[in-house]
């Protein structure tokens, strides 16, 4: 194995006001939290561990009062001992199961797999299957972090068996588990768990085949960058260094990070060899803290200063850090001194950063960038198929503006409910969050796509705001229609039009001809019965209809309406099945369609003889 060239630089002392970044708290009343996850499945929630074996729900800024999972009377719980590491695999929002780390009654080290019940936010403690168990001969370094590595493969990292400086030497014993990090494949065949074919150490004997890498006291917390896949990894150190190890994405596994032979760069015991060792990328001595808290590398949008940066921190002393990589060259830096207990870091969806207080808070990292506050106007809030101003309950609308995002292209929702925050941007109606289809920066035009909540009251104007990263607008006030009517085109002249018989769209090579039956896309047509709930895809039985009629016609001829609600399966958007009238014009029509004495634009369709 070849040693990585190290630079390790003490960080510097911070000058009275040279804070680099700040914690914003977001939820607190927790007990002893020490995991953040996020499941990546566009529901934008954030798992939180309590250690005595709960799991929380963040949502929408707030802690859900229900557990997601309790399995308190199943595990020990204080000191180093608890529920201390949850992993979601890769394509969670359809596989509906997840992974924890415990210690159980005895004290020994308990990998299981839980599946989730119909209800998303509640998981079924009685579907327990446990895929590893590992006996921890001493109370502390019982490691607990769970990772999906880029690969697909589960990630375990385990500590030396505890008390003080590995009595047993299990660190780098090449039979035993403990003091190791472990890569195994539980998603192939969930009957059974395999060892990866590539892991180092398949072909040697001398080895248990399921290590990836070995010579760890304590590797709390570690994590993969999201962006490259190289690895970090703190190690918690026993009484002279904290240590951070770096595994490049390249890397085949099997670096030895020396313990017990070396504690960070020093020898435990004189005259120790450290040939073949894979030194620490950074240390720290405890002048600066007693135990490292692995963070994450930065990859979100809303602080560029801090991306491609590593920040970590210490549970003791509460400093936290930023180590950056700059080929072989590290280099670090200290960015505030919290004054907290850091027990762990978490990542969202979007790449934003967050650290647990094992007080019973979280907090967000933020930047202390100054970020010019959102601004538009009622003119700008439009209805997002017709672009008249305006809102409608329950319809598609669209807010144009600047400062809405420093996001660069488009970003959509990945799936439903549609979130309430979507890249870092959230949008309040009359107090009530609108859920986001979409939050785009095109061209100079930034935009943002949202539902209008159904709660909203018809008749007055809505107070409207926006925030972007916490920073937010002025309140704008912006009329509220019971009916506002616009249909969706593909160029802002085009209907979207399609043909009942085979689903193909209406274009001037294949026009509409008289008698077809067709269907289109508008928004803003008003109230209909059996509505869904803010955010969530209209149903398909029954079937949302209008509760006032709609007129359709075309050119100068009216069509026959044969349904006119909600489209079922999306958020906000309504669906019109007419019949061709026999006595329509060839040529391009203006389609047209009214609701409670309102009109909508005409679009084009192209009309056969």
């Amino acid at each position: 194995m070849r040693r990585v060239l190290l630079v390790c630089l003490l960080a510097a002392p911070l000058a009275p006001g040279q804070e680099a970044i700040r914690l914003i708290p977001l939820v607190s009343g927790l007990r002893n939290p020490v995991d953040i996850q996020s499941p990546r499945d566009g529901s934008g929630w954030l798992f939180v561990l309590e250690q005595a074996g709960r799991i929380r729900i963040v949502r929408d800024g707030a802690l859900v009062a229900t557990p997601f999972l309790d399995i308190s009377g199943r595990l020990t719980s204080g000191g180093e001992r608890g529920l201390l590491g949850l992993a979601f695999p890769p394509g969670y929002a359809s596989k509906r199961h997840f992974y924890v780390n415990y210690t159980d009654r005895q004290g020994n080290t308990v990998v299981s797999r839980f599946r989730v019940t119909a209800d998303p936010a509640v998981a079924d403690p009685a579907s327990e299957r446990m895929l590893l168990t590992v006996p921890q001969p001493f109370s502390n370094h019982n490691g607990g972090q769970l990772q999906f590595g880029p690969d697909g493969y589960l990630y375990i990292g385990l500590g030396d068996g505890g008390s003080a400086n590995d009595p047993q030497n299990l660190a780098q014993n090449r039979r035993q588990l403990l003091g190791k990090m472990l890569r195994l494949d539980v998603e192939s065949d969930l009957n059974e768990v395999r060892t990866p074919p590539d892991n180092p150490f398949v072909r040697d004997p001398a080895y248990d085949p399921r290590i990836w890498a070995l010579g760890l006291r304590n590797p709390w917390r570690y994590s993969f960058d999201r962006a490259t896949g190289d690895l970090w990894i703190a190690d918690v150190g026993q009484n002279r260094f904290e240590e951070i190890n770096f595994q490049p994405a390249s890397s085949r596994g099997g670096e030895n990070y020396g313990w017990v032979i070396a504690e960070g760069l020093v020898c435990v015991r004189a005259g120790c060899d450290q040939t073949g060792l894979t030194p620490p990328v950074h240390v720290y001595p405890r002048a600066e803290g007693v135990s490292v808290t692995g963070g994450y590398v930065y990859r979100g949008r809303r602080y560029p200063a801090l991306a491609g940066h590593y920040l970590y921190g210490d549970y003791g002393s509460g400093r936290i850090w930023a180590l950056t990589r700059e080929g072989t060259r590290f280099t670090n830096r200290l960015l505030l001194a919290s004054g907290i207990a850091i027990s762990s870091f978490g990542e969202d969806e979007e790449g934003e950063l967050y650290l647990a207080d094992h007080g019973g808070r979280i907090l967000q990292v933020a930047g202390t960038e100054t970020l010019p506050p959102p601004r538009f106007s009622a003119a700008s809030t439009v209805n997002a198929a017709s672009h008249q101003p305006g809102l409608t309950p329950g319809a598609l609308a669209t807010l144009y503006g600047t400062n809405l995002t420093g996001l660069s292209g488009i970003q959509s929702a990945d799936g439903l409910p549609l979130p309430g925050t979507l890249a870092g941007v959230t949008v309040s109606v009359q107090g009530r969050t609108a859920p986001i289809h979409a939050v785009a920066s095109v061209n100079g035009q930034q935009q943002v796509n949202f539902q209008t909540p159904w709660e909203t009251a018809a008749g007055t104007p809505a107070t409207v705001i926006v925030s972007r990263d916490g920073v937010t607008s002025q309140p704008v006030e912006v009329p509220v229609l019971s009916a506002q009517p616009g249909i969706f085109t593909l160029d802002g002249v085009r209907a979207i039009v399609v043909r009942a018989a085979d689903n193909t769209l209406v274009t001037a090579e294949r026009p509409l001809r008289p008698g077809e039956r067709a269907y289109f896309y508008a928004t803003g047509l008003g109230a209909v019965d059996s509505a869904p709930a803010t955010g969530q895809g209209a149903p398909r039985e029954p079937l949302s209809r209008l509760t006032a009629a709609a007129t359709v016609t075309l050119g100068t001829a009216r069509c026959e309406v044969e349904f006119a609600g909600l489209a079922p399966d999306l958020v906000g958007v309504f669906q019109i099945n007419m019949v061709t009238p026999a006595a329509v014009t060839a040529g391009v029509a203006p389609l047209r369609v009214g609701v409670d004495g309102q009109t909508s634009p005409p679009a084009d369709v192209p009309v056969g003889p």
